[in-house]
């Protein structure tokens, strides 16, 4: 294979004395023995995407290492020293489980320090939305995790939190990474200044613990008789969530143990991800042998939850993050209600590409319904832009949901105890978090989604994923399972075009990579490169009457006929 011009170019950069031995020594035998590997490691530079900036661990521009996330705390402390001159900046730090996650956390705080910045650095792993808390709760000027949450092991990631405990967003985040690229590596300062490095763990636990229960706990009765199996997949709620779930009085509660030591090879499941249900089988064999109620499972930096709960029949059944959404919504709306806390400036909120049904919940509550792009940073976003607007909670599709706005990213940990206090206070009634998800499906219709993930690695994939997303938006399509295509909301264009009349109307959401096709029978289409994983994605929502509970299975067979047609038609199957 014959090494680019441009590759060399790049490859030789890190060649010279700002890099140390061992990474020189790297990429010149990537140089003279792998030219293929030397190109994917510097193709392109790593970008912040949804979530961060995630990558694979390595040498080289498009990899994380101590190079590339030294340059980007360097220009982020440019950056905090340019916004608050004259202040003593404060940043917290986390990490999750993964390999190289605390030697990297390490790299971090000794740049921060380097550049007078007062470090609060956890002293071991922590879930993410503790992070997300600590921020606010140390009066922080930014967090960071180093994470690449569900991804591979080969992965790390590096995410960014701003004063409010949000994920950075436009202009702010255009602003930081514009600093970042002005550097050149030789401008990273190493050189800690421990004196500024403070560890942090208890105190911060306490509060954090103590804030879960408070905003996730409901009173629910007959708690002894609840049983809950849980899985950390090897990440880090397990630091957490039992004493959580201890606290607000769960005693039955099964850990997988097979699973609860954190470890970066995830050596008992494929992937780490609680919407995989490979990655809960372990828990759910825990549960049949137990008789659990519920199975619990969170992903590695603990901001997605998974769980499995029986169905009429005593079957234990996978929900996804849609139905759980939903759920959860709903009992906060009734919580707030019984209190006579709602009123028309209350807001929920969820994302483009989750389930419309959210939509249909906040009309019948006289709520408002706030909805953004994908990722949770945009959800954060809107409760910083609307203080005086009360935010009882929200969600998206990819297994995440945020119980009130003391964090401000998904969390998992209050997530979990919210889904527990759902299910215990129906078994107590006599009813259960299944039956009350279908009554949901006969009031608002039953609204079924479907995820479809293609994976495209490496530089080649990323030009496929570009010329699936051109095909769609040059050559859109006229039908899909037969029903006509009314409405195509192009988010990269900011544009909505009616395809009946030809009209056009403006989107004011930022721009995104992200296409939607709506049909005349209700399906919903879109199309999304994953931000954060070398995929891209297609979400497809269909939806119809549920007269009475008695026809959801053949309700259920009929939308799921629909979905393989429309999978089969756009050739997604993989």
């Amino acid at each position: 294979m014959q090494i680019e011009e441009h590759i060399l170019r790049k490859a030789n950069q890190w060649l010279t004395p700002a890099f140390d031995d061992a990474t020189r020594q790297h990429i010149k035998e990537m140089i003279e023995n792998n030219p293929e590997e030397l190109t994917d490691s510097f193709y392109r530079d790593l970008e912040f995407g949804t979530g961060g900036m995630r990558g694979i661990m390595g040498v080289g521009s498009n990899r994380i290492n101590r190079y590339t996330l030294g340059k980007n705390t360097q220009g982020l402390s440019n950056y905090l020293r340019e916004t608050y001159p004259g202040q003593q900046l404060k940043v917290a730090i986390a990490y999750d489980c993964r390999h190289n996650s605390d030697t990297l956390a390490g790299v971090v705080a000794e740049v921060f320090s380097a550049n007078g910045v007062q470090v609060y650095l956890f002293s071991a792993l922590r879930p993410t939305p503790e992070l997300s808390f600590a921020v606010r709760h140390l009066e922080c000027h930014c967090g960071i995790v180093l994470t690449a949450s569900h991804n591979p092991p080969e992965y790390n990631g590096y995410k960014v939190y701003w004063t409010d405990g949000g994920q950075i967003v436009p202009p702010q985040d255009g602003a930081i990474i514009e600093e970042i690229n002005r550097l050149s590596f030789g401008d990273i300062r190493f050189s800690p200044d421990e004196k500024l490095i403070s560890y942090i763990d208890k105190e911060v636990d306490e509060a954090f613990i103590a804030a879960s229960v408070k905003n996730g706990s409901f009173n629910a009765k007959d708690k002894d008789n609840f049983s809950i199996v849980f899985t950390s997949l090897h990440g880090t709620s397990i630091t957490i969530l039992p004493e959580v779930l201890k606290r607000a009085g769960y005693e039955n509660v099964y850990i997988v143990e097979e699973q609860a030591e954190p470890d970066g090879n995830f050596p008992t499941v494929k992937s780490p991800n609680p919407e995989e249900p490979e990655a809960l089988a372990i828990a759910l064999q825990k549960a049949e042998e137990t008789g659990a109620d519920m199975v619990i499972g969170t992903d590695p930096d603990s901001d997605r939850l998974g769980i499995a709960v029986r169905d009429t029949g005593g079957k234990l059944v996978l929900l996804n993050g849609n139905q759980t959404m939903v759920l959860m919504t709903r009992f906060l709306l009734e919580q707030w209600r019984k209190e006579g806390k709602l009123t028309d400036h209350t807001f929920i909120a969820s994302t483009i590409v989750s389930t419309p049904m959210m939509s249909a919940i906040a009309e019948d509550y006289g709520v408002e319904y706030k909805i953004g792009l994908t990722g949770f940073k945009w959800i954060a976003k809107m409760i910083k832009a609307h203080p005086q607007q009360p935010f009882v909670g929200g969600g998206e599709e990819s297994f995440g949901f945020m119980v009130g706005d003391f964090v401000r990213d998904k969390d998992a940990i209050t997530s979990s105890l919210l889904a527990c206090e759902i299910a215990a206070a129906a078994k107590a009634e006599g009813s259960s978090f299944y039956e009350q998800l279908i009554q949901m499906y006969v009031e608002y219709g039953f609204y079924k989604e479907h995820l479809v993930s293609l994976v495209k690695k490496g530089m080649k994939g990323a030009e496929e994923i570009k010329q699936i997303m051109t095909g769609l938006r040059n050559n859109p399509l006229k039908e899909i399972n037969g029903s006509r295509v009314i409405r195509i909301e192009d988010y990269q264009g900011s544009v909505a075009k009616d395809m009946l009349s030809g009209e056009e109307e403006s989107i004011t959401l930022p721009k995104s990579n992200v296409l939607i096709y709506h049909t005349e029978d209700g399906s919903k289409i879109a199309a999304r490169p994953s931000g954060t994983e070398p995929k891209i994605k297609f979400y497809i929502s269909v939806h119809t009457r549920l007269p009475s509970a008695d026809l959801l299975d053949e309700t259920a067979r009929k939308l799921q006929k629909r979905i393989d047609h429309i999978v089969a038609e756009l050739g997604i199957n993989g």
